[in-house]
């Protein structure tokens, strides 16, 4: 799926990923995710209004590591993403060209999920 970054400014706010992305990939409710992020894993909660109005995700870590995608690209301007499922409430974030073969050789041997 294609999610793109938020901004304010120069400021990363989040990851936008769209209403139609929630129902097609996450599971009703759940209250977290895991993403991987190039070799960081990080957990990410998830705000009821995900589910309703706002299919948004917002965590300190993961801003960080979007604002060093965007030093290395178009300043403040948001970035198409890929993010693809990887297990049970588990996804790896990355270029938005980047396949799920790609996806799988980029997450190691970890069979884990």
């Amino acid at each position: 799926m294609v999610v793109t970054s938020q901004c304010i400014g120069r400021r990363v706010t989040g990851l936008y990923v769209g209403a139609s992305n929630v129902r097609r990939y996450f599971r009703k409710g759940i209250t977290e995710i895991e993403l991987q992020l190039d070799h960081l894993r990080i957990e990410c909660g998830l705000p009821p209004n995900f589910w309703r109005d706002q299919p948004e995700i917002h965590d300190p870590r993961l801003c960080l590591w979007l604002e060093s995608k965007h030093r290395n690209g178009n300043g403040h301007a948001t970035i198409p993403m890929a993010m693809i499922p990887s297990g049970k409430n588990s996804f790896i974030l990355g270029p938005a060209g980047m396949s799920a073969q790609q996806a799988g050789d980029k997450s190691g041997d970890s069979n884990d999920n």
